[in-house]
Protein backbone atom coordinates (compact mmCIF):
# COMPACT_ATOMS: atom_id res chain seq x y z
CA UNK A 1 0.00 0.00 0.00
CA UNK A 2 1.07 3.58 -0.60
CA UNK A 3 2.08 5.78 2.32
CA UNK A 4 -1.17 7.77 2.43
CA UNK A 5 -3.26 4.61 2.58
CA UNK A 6 -1.08 3.18 5.35
CA UNK A 7 -1.67 6.33 7.41
CA UNK A 8 -5.42 5.76 7.20
CA UNK A 9 -5.48 2.00 7.70
CA UNK A 10 -2.39 1.28 9.81
CA UNK A 11 -2.52 0.91 13.58
CA UNK A 12 -6.19 -0.12 13.59
CA UNK A 13 -6.39 -3.53 15.25
CA UNK A 14 -9.63 -5.47 14.86
CA UNK A 15 -11.46 -8.09 16.88
CA UNK A 16 -11.50 -11.82 16.13
CA UNK A 17 -15.03 -11.61 14.67
CA UNK A 18 -13.89 -9.07 12.05
CA UNK A 19 -15.15 -5.91 13.71
CA UNK A 20 -12.80 -2.92 13.81
CA UNK A 21 -13.50 0.48 15.39
CA UNK A 22 -12.60 3.34 13.08
CA UNK A 23 -10.56 4.79 15.95
CA UNK A 24 -8.90 2.29 18.32
CA UNK A 25 -10.49 2.57 21.78
CA UNK A 26 -8.66 4.65 24.34
CA UNK A 27 -7.36 2.20 26.95
CA UNK A 28 -6.04 3.67 30.20
CA UNK A 29 -4.55 1.18 32.62
CA UNK A 30 -1.97 0.62 35.29
CA UNK A 31 -3.00 -2.83 36.54
CA UNK A 32 -3.89 -5.64 34.12
CA UNK A 33 -5.87 -8.50 35.69
CA UNK A 34 -5.13 -11.92 34.15
CA UNK A 35 -7.34 -14.98 34.30
CA UNK A 36 -4.44 -17.17 35.43
CA UNK A 37 -0.80 -17.02 36.50
CA UNK A 38 0.17 -18.97 33.37
CA UNK A 39 -1.50 -16.38 31.15
CA UNK A 40 0.24 -13.57 33.02
CA UNK A 41 3.67 -15.23 32.70
CA UNK A 42 3.20 -15.82 28.99
CA UNK A 43 2.26 -12.18 28.42
CA UNK A 44 5.28 -11.05 30.45
CA UNK A 45 7.54 -13.34 28.42
CA UNK A 46 6.28 -11.86 25.18
CA UNK A 47 6.66 -8.32 26.49
CA UNK A 48 10.25 -8.93 27.60
CA UNK A 49 11.09 -10.17 24.09
CA UNK A 50 9.85 -6.95 22.49
CA UNK A 51 6.36 -8.08 21.53
CA UNK A 52 3.36 -5.81 22.11
CA UNK A 53 2.03 -7.51 25.24
CA UNK A 54 -0.52 -5.83 27.51
CA UNK A 55 0.99 -6.63 30.92
CA UNK A 56 1.28 -3.42 32.93
CA UNK A 57 0.43 0.21 32.22
CA UNK A 58 3.98 1.53 31.92
CA UNK A 59 4.74 -1.08 29.26
CA UNK A 60 1.89 0.15 27.08
CA UNK A 61 -1.78 -0.40 26.42
CA UNK A 62 -3.56 -1.36 23.18
CA UNK A 63 -3.79 2.37 22.41
CA UNK A 64 -0.02 2.73 22.77
CA UNK A 65 0.58 -0.36 20.63
CA UNK A 66 -1.63 0.97 17.83
CA UNK A 67 0.43 4.17 17.57
CA UNK A 68 3.71 2.22 17.77
CA UNK A 69 2.55 0.07 14.87
CA UNK A 70 1.52 3.05 12.76
CA UNK A 71 4.84 4.88 13.28
CA UNK A 72 6.86 1.72 12.63
CA UNK A 73 5.03 1.27 9.34
CA UNK A 74 5.45 4.93 8.43
CA UNK A 75 9.20 4.93 9.18
CA UNK A 76 9.87 1.48 7.69
CA UNK A 77 11.48 0.08 10.85
CA UNK A 78 11.36 -3.10 12.92
CA UNK A 79 9.79 -1.51 16.00
CA UNK A 80 9.02 1.77 17.76
CA UNK A 81 9.15 2.91 21.38
CA UNK A 82 7.15 5.88 22.63
CA UNK A 83 8.18 8.58 25.12
CA UNK A 84 6.61 11.53 26.92
CA UNK A 85 8.47 14.06 24.73
CA UNK A 86 10.94 14.35 21.88
CA UNK A 87 13.75 15.24 24.28
CA UNK A 88 13.03 12.14 26.37
CA UNK A 89 13.25 10.08 23.17
CA UNK A 90 16.67 11.61 22.42
CA UNK A 91 17.81 10.94 25.99
CA UNK A 92 16.73 7.31 25.66
CA UNK A 93 18.92 6.91 22.58
CA UNK A 94 21.99 8.21 24.41
CA UNK A 95 21.27 6.16 27.55
CA UNK A 96 20.57 2.99 25.65
CA UNK A 97 23.44 2.95 23.19
CA UNK A 98 26.36 4.81 24.81
CA UNK A 99 28.66 3.59 27.56
CA UNK A 100 31.49 5.20 29.60
CA UNK A 101 34.52 5.61 27.38
CA UNK A 102 32.47 5.95 24.18
CA UNK A 103 32.82 8.91 21.84
CA UNK A 104 29.93 10.64 20.07
CA UNK A 105 29.88 12.90 17.01
CA UNK A 106 27.03 15.43 17.04
CA UNK A 107 26.03 17.80 14.26
CA UNK A 108 26.55 21.45 15.30
CA UNK A 109 22.99 22.35 14.28
CA UNK A 110 21.43 20.01 16.83
CA UNK A 111 18.29 20.95 18.80
CA UNK A 112 19.73 23.22 21.49
CA UNK A 113 18.45 21.33 24.59
CA UNK A 114 20.55 18.39 23.40
CA UNK A 115 23.66 20.49 23.97
CA UNK A 116 22.68 20.92 27.62
CA UNK A 117 22.07 17.19 27.89
CA UNK A 118 25.56 16.52 26.55
CA UNK A 119 27.23 19.14 28.74
CA UNK A 120 25.47 18.32 31.98
CA UNK A 121 24.82 14.60 31.75
CA UNK A 122 26.95 12.62 29.31
CA UNK A 123 30.24 14.37 30.08
CA UNK A 124 29.87 13.51 33.77
CA UNK A 125 29.58 9.85 32.78
CA UNK A 126 32.81 9.80 30.79
CA UNK A 127 31.10 9.84 27.41
CA UNK A 128 33.09 12.17 25.17
CA UNK A 129 31.62 14.11 22.25
CA UNK A 130 32.59 16.50 19.48
CA UNK A 131 30.46 18.69 17.28
CA UNK A 132 30.85 18.75 13.52
CA UNK A 133 29.67 21.20 10.90
CA UNK A 134 26.72 20.12 8.74
CA UNK A 135 28.94 21.29 5.87
CA UNK A 136 31.84 19.08 6.98
CA UNK A 137 33.46 17.71 3.83
CA UNK A 138 35.50 15.01 5.57
CA UNK A 139 33.56 13.69 8.55
CA UNK A 140 35.80 10.63 8.66
CA UNK A 141 38.71 12.70 9.97
CA UNK A 142 36.78 13.26 13.23
CA UNK A 143 36.12 9.60 13.92
CA UNK A 144 38.14 7.97 16.71
CA UNK A 145 38.49 4.32 17.58
CA UNK A 146 36.10 5.03 20.51
CA UNK A 147 33.44 6.66 18.33
CA UNK A 148 30.22 4.75 18.88
CA UNK A 149 27.56 7.00 17.36
CA UNK A 150 27.02 9.78 14.82
CA UNK A 151 24.05 11.88 15.88
CA UNK A 152 22.44 13.84 13.05
CA UNK A 153 19.51 16.17 12.61
CA UNK A 154 18.24 16.97 9.16
CA UNK A 155 17.44 19.71 8.42
CA UNK A 156 19.42 21.33 11.22
CA UNK A 157 17.63 23.39 13.83
CA UNK A 158 17.05 26.99 12.73
CA UNK A 159 19.74 27.16 10.02
CA UNK A 160 18.13 24.29 8.08
CA UNK A 161 21.17 22.58 6.55
CA UNK A 162 20.46 19.09 5.22
CA UNK A 163 22.62 16.09 6.04
CA UNK A 164 23.35 13.38 3.49
CA UNK A 165 22.27 10.41 5.60
CA UNK A 166 23.25 7.94 2.87
CA UNK A 167 26.84 9.16 2.95
CA UNK A 168 26.99 9.31 6.76
CA UNK A 169 25.59 5.78 7.07
CA UNK A 170 28.09 4.48 4.53
CA UNK A 171 30.91 6.08 6.52
CA UNK A 172 29.62 4.53 9.75
CA UNK A 173 29.49 1.06 8.19
CA UNK A 174 33.16 1.39 7.31
CA UNK A 175 33.85 1.57 11.05
CA UNK A 176 32.08 -1.58 12.20
CA UNK A 177 29.20 -1.29 14.65
CA UNK A 178 28.94 2.51 14.70
CA UNK A 179 25.35 3.74 15.10
CA UNK A 180 23.69 6.50 13.08
CA UNK A 181 20.83 8.25 14.88
CA UNK A 182 18.75 10.89 13.10
CA UNK A 183 16.35 13.46 14.51
CA UNK A 184 13.67 13.23 11.81
CA UNK A 185 11.10 15.57 13.36
CA UNK A 186 10.98 18.02 10.42
CA UNK A 187 9.99 15.24 8.03
CA UNK A 188 8.11 13.28 10.74
CA UNK A 189 8.54 10.07 8.77
CA UNK A 190 6.31 11.47 6.04
CA UNK A 191 8.63 12.87 3.37
CA UNK A 192 11.92 11.32 4.53
CA UNK A 193 12.65 8.01 6.25
CA UNK A 194 16.23 7.82 7.59
CA UNK A 195 16.18 4.05 8.07
CA UNK A 196 15.75 3.62 4.32
CA UNK A 197 18.95 5.62 3.88
CA UNK A 198 21.06 3.53 6.25
CA UNK A 199 20.38 5.13 9.64
CA UNK A 200 19.81 2.84 12.65
CA UNK A 201 17.45 5.04 14.66
CA UNK A 202 14.87 7.64 13.64
CA UNK A 203 13.73 10.06 16.34
CA UNK A 204 10.57 12.14 16.02
CA UNK A 205 8.90 14.63 18.33
CA UNK A 206 5.32 13.59 17.64
CA UNK A 207 4.37 16.78 19.45
CA UNK A 208 4.86 18.45 16.05
CA UNK A 209 3.32 17.21 12.80
CA UNK A 210 2.21 13.73 13.83
CA UNK A 211 -0.28 15.07 16.37
CA UNK A 212 -0.66 18.34 14.48
CA UNK A 213 -2.84 20.29 16.88
CA UNK A 214 -0.49 21.78 19.50
CA UNK A 215 -2.02 19.87 22.40
CA UNK A 216 0.18 16.77 22.79
CA UNK A 217 3.61 15.98 24.23
CA UNK A 218 5.03 12.77 22.76
CA UNK A 219 8.20 11.38 21.19
CA UNK A 220 9.15 8.23 19.33
CA UNK A 221 12.22 6.26 18.30
CA UNK A 222 11.98 3.75 15.48
CA UNK A 223 14.80 1.23 15.10
CA UNK A 224 16.11 -1.26 12.61
CA UNK A 225 15.87 -4.95 13.46
CA UNK A 226 19.50 -4.92 14.59
CA UNK A 227 18.94 -2.08 17.09
CA UNK A 228 15.38 -2.64 18.27
CA UNK A 229 16.21 -5.10 21.06
CA UNK A 230 18.56 -2.62 22.77
CA UNK A 231 16.07 0.21 22.31
CA UNK A 232 13.21 -1.82 23.77
CA UNK A 233 15.18 -3.19 26.73
CA UNK A 234 16.33 0.34 27.68
CA UNK A 235 12.73 1.54 27.41
CA UNK A 236 11.60 -1.19 29.81
CA UNK A 237 14.56 -0.84 32.17
CA UNK A 238 14.22 2.92 32.68
CA UNK A 239 10.44 2.99 32.77
CA UNK A 240 9.86 5.33 29.84
CA UNK A 241 6.25 5.64 28.71
CA UNK A 242 3.73 7.81 26.91
CA UNK A 243 0.24 8.68 28.09
CA UNK A 244 -2.51 6.64 26.37
CA UNK A 245 -4.49 9.88 26.03
CA UNK A 246 -1.62 11.51 24.12
CA UNK A 247 -1.24 8.37 22.02
CA UNK A 248 -4.93 8.49 21.10
CA UNK A 249 -4.69 12.16 20.12
CA UNK A 250 -1.56 11.48 18.07
CA UNK A 251 -3.27 8.58 16.31
CA UNK A 252 -6.17 10.83 15.43
CA UNK A 253 -3.85 13.55 14.16
CA UNK A 254 -1.70 11.14 12.16
CA UNK A 255 -4.70 10.03 10.07
CA UNK A 256 -4.66 13.37 8.28
CA UNK A 257 -0.87 13.86 8.12
CA UNK A 258 -0.91 13.26 4.35
CA UNK A 259 -3.43 16.08 3.94
CA UNK A 260 -1.97 18.55 6.43
CA UNK A 261 1.74 18.14 5.68
CA UNK A 262 1.60 19.04 1.96
CA UNK A 263 -0.79 21.91 2.78
CA UNK A 264 1.79 23.36 5.19
CA UNK A 265 4.49 22.97 2.54
CA UNK A 266 2.45 24.64 -0.20
CA UNK A 267 1.77 27.66 1.98
CA UNK A 268 5.33 27.79 3.30
CA UNK A 269 6.81 27.84 -0.19
CA UNK A 270 4.60 30.77 -1.20
CA UNK A 271 5.57 32.75 1.89
CA UNK A 272 9.27 31.85 1.58
CA UNK A 273 9.39 32.93 -2.07
CA UNK A 274 7.77 36.25 -1.19
CA UNK A 275 10.23 36.82 1.65
CA UNK A 276 13.17 36.14 -0.69
CA UNK A 277 12.18 39.21 -2.67
CA UNK A 278 11.73 41.52 0.32
CA UNK A 279 14.36 44.22 0.81
CA UNK A 280 14.58 43.54 4.57
CA UNK A 281 15.51 39.88 4.10
CA UNK A 282 19.07 38.65 3.50
CA UNK A 283 18.10 35.02 2.92
CA UNK A 284 15.46 32.42 3.57
CA UNK A 285 16.85 29.14 4.88
CA UNK A 286 14.57 26.47 3.45
CA UNK A 287 15.77 23.46 1.43
CA UNK A 288 12.61 23.44 -0.70
CA UNK A 289 13.68 26.76 -2.28
CA UNK A 290 15.71 26.46 -5.52
CA UNK A 291 18.11 29.07 -4.08
CA UNK A 292 19.04 26.78 -1.17
CA UNK A 293 22.48 25.13 -1.45
CA UNK A 294 20.77 21.95 -0.21
CA UNK A 295 18.02 21.99 -2.83
CA UNK A 296 19.62 19.27 -5.03
CA UNK A 297 19.95 16.94 -2.02
CA UNK A 298 16.38 17.72 -1.01
CA UNK A 299 15.17 16.85 -4.51
CA UNK A 300 17.06 13.57 -4.50
CA UNK A 301 16.10 12.30 -1.04
CA UNK A 302 12.89 14.02 0.08
CA UNK A 303 9.29 13.66 -1.06
CA UNK A 304 8.10 16.98 0.35
CA UNK A 305 8.83 19.69 2.88
CA UNK A 306 7.62 20.86 6.25
CA UNK A 307 6.19 24.31 6.84
CA UNK A 308 9.14 25.33 9.02
CA UNK A 309 11.92 27.61 7.79
CA UNK A 310 14.03 30.57 8.91
CA UNK A 311 14.26 34.12 7.58
CA UNK A 312 17.46 36.09 8.00
CA UNK A 313 17.03 39.84 8.32
CA UNK A 314 19.48 42.56 7.36
CA UNK A 315 18.63 44.18 10.65
CA UNK A 316 20.46 43.04 13.79
CA UNK A 317 18.96 45.62 16.13
CA UNK A 318 17.25 43.60 18.86
CA UNK A 319 14.60 46.24 19.54
CA UNK A 320 13.52 46.48 15.90
CA UNK A 321 13.43 42.70 15.52
CA UNK A 322 11.35 42.45 18.69
CA UNK A 323 9.07 45.19 17.40
CA UNK A 324 8.61 43.25 14.15
CA UNK A 325 7.57 40.15 16.08
CA UNK A 326 5.24 42.09 18.34
CA UNK A 327 3.54 43.71 15.33
CA UNK A 328 2.50 40.37 13.86
CA UNK A 329 -1.23 39.70 14.07
CA UNK A 330 -1.57 36.17 12.70
CA UNK A 331 1.69 34.64 13.88
CA UNK A 332 1.82 33.50 17.47
CA UNK A 333 5.01 33.99 19.43
CA UNK A 334 5.83 30.62 20.90
CA UNK A 335 8.03 27.57 20.81
CA UNK A 336 7.19 24.24 19.21
CA UNK A 337 5.55 24.02 15.76
CA UNK A 338 3.70 21.59 13.51
CA UNK A 339 0.21 22.70 14.54
CA UNK A 340 -2.42 24.35 12.37
CA UNK A 341 -1.37 27.84 13.53
CA UNK A 342 1.51 30.00 12.30
CA UNK A 343 4.31 30.90 14.72
CA UNK A 344 7.29 33.26 14.76
CA UNK A 345 10.25 32.90 17.10
CA UNK A 346 13.49 34.91 17.39
CA UNK A 347 16.48 32.57 17.23
CA UNK A 348 19.84 34.07 18.27
CA UNK A 349 21.84 30.95 17.51
CA UNK A 350 25.42 32.26 17.75
CA UNK A 351 25.71 31.03 21.34
CA UNK A 352 24.45 27.56 20.38
CA UNK A 353 27.02 26.99 17.64
CA UNK A 354 30.63 26.08 18.27
CA UNK A 355 31.86 25.06 14.80
CA UNK A 356 30.31 27.40 12.25
CA UNK A 357 30.44 31.12 13.04
CA UNK A 358 27.09 32.93 13.00
CA UNK A 359 28.24 36.02 14.93
CA UNK A 360 28.25 38.36 11.93
CA UNK A 361 25.03 37.13 10.34
CA UNK A 362 21.69 38.92 10.34
CA UNK A 363 18.98 38.33 12.92
CA UNK A 364 17.22 35.00 12.48
CA UNK A 365 13.49 34.52 12.89
CA UNK A 366 12.07 31.01 12.63
CA UNK A 367 8.65 30.84 11.01
CA UNK A 368 6.21 27.98 11.13
CA UNK A 369 3.62 28.43 8.40
CA UNK A 370 0.28 27.10 9.51
CA UNK A 371 -2.90 26.46 7.56
CA UNK A 372 -4.05 30.05 7.20
CA UNK A 373 -4.39 31.60 3.75
CA UNK A 374 -0.82 32.37 2.61
CA UNK A 375 -1.78 35.80 1.25
CA UNK A 376 -3.03 36.79 4.69
CA UNK A 377 0.26 35.63 6.20
CA UNK A 378 2.26 37.56 3.59
CA UNK A 379 0.26 40.71 4.27
CA UNK A 380 0.84 40.26 8.00
CA UNK A 381 4.60 39.92 7.53
CA UNK A 382 4.66 42.93 5.21
CA UNK A 383 2.86 45.22 7.62
CA UNK A 384 4.98 44.08 10.58
CA UNK A 385 8.27 44.63 8.74
CA UNK A 386 7.10 48.08 7.67
CA UNK A 387 5.79 49.04 11.11
CA UNK A 388 9.03 47.99 12.80
CA UNK A 389 11.15 49.92 10.29
CA UNK A 390 13.50 47.00 9.77
CA UNK A 391 16.68 47.94 7.89
CA UNK A 392 16.66 47.06 4.20
CA UNK A 393 19.38 46.25 1.69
Amino acid sequence: MKRDTRLVHGGRPGYSDGRRPVNPPLVRASTVDFSSVAEMKEAQRLGASGEQAFTYGIHGTPTTFALESLITELEGGAGTCLYSSGLEAISAVFLGFLRPGDHLLVVDTVYSPVRRLLDRFLAERDIQYDFYSPREADLGRLIRKETRMIYTETPGSVSMELQDIDAIAQLARQHGEMIVACDNTWASGYCFRPLEHGADLSIVAGTKYLSGHSDVMIGSVTATEQRYSTLHSTHELLGFSASPDDCALTLRGARTLHIRYPAHAERALQVAQWLEGHDAVVAVHYPALPSSPDHPLWLSQYEGAAGLFTMELYDVDTQRVTSFLDQLKLFGRGASWGGFESLALPCPIAESRCVDDWEKRGALVRLHIGLEDPLDLINDLAQALAAAGCRTR
